[in-house]
């Protein structure tokens, strides 16, 4: 199914959201080329979390990236599946903002709902290629 494919490319677009919340700091702050990772610490507290956003989706596209992969090159062909992928889009996108916001406890559930949906793709991709 080609929204595995599609679903890829949505999560590599997450990935760089919350780097524009950064990049609107680094400008109020004065960026410096010279040394843009030394001004991290200049930072506010909300651009600060944006890093650290922008930084664990990096971690979490790889598994689902691979996971997705696995569900395109089995032939999975279930609603159970689209369902996972849309739940992961959807739980990184609030993942990102809850982490902005500093909502722990909901940004939390929503890295636990983005696990469950690669995790949902990776058993389905072992089902089909088992049967």
């Amino acid at each position: 199914m080609i929204i595995f494919l599609y679903s890829i490319a949505a999560a590599v677009v997450l990935i760089y959201l919350p780097f524009l919340v950064v990049g609107y700091a680094r400008a109020r702050v004065g960026y410096d080329m010279s040394a843009p990772r030394a001004m991290f610490d200049k930072l506010p507290a909300y651009a600060q979390r944006a890093t650290w956003a922008h930084q664990n989706s990096f971690e979490a596209f790889m598994i689902f990236a691979a996971a997705a992969l696995m569900a395109y090159v089995t032939g999975v062909n279930s609603p159970l599946a689209i369902g996972a992928v849309i739940a992961f889009l959807v739980a990184r996108l609030l993942y990102s903002i809850f982490y902005i916001l500093n909502i722990p406890v909901l940004r939390s559930l929503m890295f636990a709902v983005g696990s469950l949906g690669y995790a949902v793709l990776i058993v389905l991709s072992i089902i089909q290629a088992t049967s």
